[in-house]
């Protein structure tokens, strides 16, 4: 990640501006405050070619005059005491709409997964994906096939990345449990706290503030360019106190869309970068918490790190073309509204894919009405996955119920000979047959 050249400032423009009279011509050729429908930064905008008769920089005060007519100023201060704001072009009111009504594309998608026979499946699904790749994008090594082997079976972590992983995972369940409190500091350093024990360099980091000599800022590890400098030790109980206000809709005294409340919370935590480490993952999971107690009961199902992690240097790049740009945020909402929106496709392309896989396993279940919902979800997969070995602790894991429940589940398919028991040192392992569609076909026939 590089940083992007800083623009001119809006001051600096109009003081340069020879001919007052030159400001009229400026804005009749700039319509709106984009650029073929794109919010650019000037880092980008530079190297493309102005309207007629307008220089870079003109064209550039242009744009900066249509941004300020309709800016929104929240109470989120830099460091040199200069507030944030941010604007709704069309693009973003059109990325809102998309996100209001799932991305038009979510007509099944109520049903399935308010079903309480599958609602479980779908949040633990969707809970170990953003643990996983939350935690990836702050380091953690671990493939995702080992980490979701490890967070279905209930293995322990075995290192400090897979820690970091199940950290998550905890964090994020508990999120649901908090969704209808207000936003305190407590809160928030409760979920650091978890969200970071015993996987910090720093072995008291967690849940705690960083103090004033443990100097922290965000730079390159290669040639050592500071990208960010986070506020001082001493501002960040003040500073937090403002952003749980903000969470809260205290602050400002205007509405602003949730999906933006939810974008800019996540914005203000990790620009006030409070903790030693685990400020990422903390913003993240404080965003999911905005979004449903905001009441967007949907984002109990989707990830937002998954996208995040496939393109981390646009990630970077929206913190900085805010910073650099005057502290406009618009930048930083456009990016995080844009994976808000593929992360709901991607989810309703998932549930298509197991509505279709459920309704070609729904016909051989109809033999076995003896078995509950999760003993169906188990058999649903085996069916895909002959030879899969599943234990109880995974079981318990993935359906989120009692030990002995999950120990009832398994031995009772293994008891109609729809999973084969064996002996795994002093545990029983449950594996799926080869013929499992053939034993779901004979009974009865």
């Amino acid at each position: 990640m590089r940083m992007p050249q800083t623009p001119p400032t809006f001051g600096q423009l109009m003081s340069s501006l020879k001919k007052p009279d030159h400001l009229v011509a400026i804005l009749q050729a700039v319509g709106d405050s984009t650029f073929n429908g794109r919010y650019l930064h000037w880092d980008e905008l530079r190297f493309r070619t102005p309207p007629e008769s307008l220089t870079g920089e003109d064209w550039w005060l242009g744009l900066k005059m249509r941004r300020q007519s309709g800016c929104r100023r929240i109470p989120l201060q830099d460091i040199r005491g200069q507030g944030f704001q941010f604007t709704v072009p069309d693009l973003v009111t059109d990325l809102l709409h998309q996100i209001d009504r799932g991305s038009g594309t979510f007509v099944e998608i109520p049903e399935q997964v308010t079903n309480a026979e599958q609602r479980d499946r779908y949040v633990v699904r969707s809970l170990m994906e953003e643990a996983i790749t939350s935690s990836q994008l702050e380091g953690a090594a671990t493939t995702r096939e080992v980490a979701k082997k490890m967070l279905a079976e209930g293995r322990k972590p075995r290192d400090r990345s897979e820690r970091m992983i199940v950290n998550n995972y905890v964090t994020m369940r508990r999120i649901i449990e908090l969704k209808e409190s207000p936003l305190t500091p407590d809160m928030v350093l409760q979920v650091h706290r978890e969200i970071s024990h015993d996987a910090l360099d720093i072995n008291d980091g967690a849940g705690r503030f960083r103090r004033a000599d443990e100097n922290i800022n965000i730079s390159d590890p290669i040639d050592g360019t500071v990208f960010h400098t986070p506020p001082p030790a001493t501002e960040l109980p003040m500073r937090l106190q403002a952003m749980c206000d903000f969470a809260n809709g205290k602050t400002p005294g205007s509405f602003i869309h949730p999906v933006i409340r939810g974008i800019i919370l996540h914005f203000w935590l990790a620009y006030d970068h409070p903790f030693v480490d685990g400020n990422g993952r903390t913003s993240r999971a404080l965003f999911y918490w905005q979004m449903l107690h905001s009441g967007y009961w949907l984002f109990e199902f989707i990830s937002i790190s998954q996208f995040l992690r496939k393109a981390p240097v646009q990630y970077g790049t929206a913190f900085l073309h805010t910073e650099t740009d005057e502290n406009d945020l618009t930048y930083f909402i456009i990016h995080q509204a844009d994976i808000i929106r593929r992360s709901l496709i991607e989810l309703h392309a998932y549930v298509g894919r197991k509505s279709s896989e459920t309704r070609a396993c729904l016909d051989a279940l109809q033999k076995h009405p003896e078995l509950n919902h999760r003993q169906q979800a188990v058999i649903s997969h085996a069916s895909r996955h002959p030879g899969f070995v599943y234990n109880i602790a995974g079981h318990q894991a993935r359906q989120a119920v009692t030990y002995a429940t999950a120990r009832a589940d398994l031995l009772g398919l293994a008891k109609v000979k729809l999973l084969e028991q064996r002996k795994a040192g002093r545990m029983f392992a449950f594996i799926a047959p080869r013929d499992l569609e053939l034993r779901l076909q004979s009974k009865g026939s």
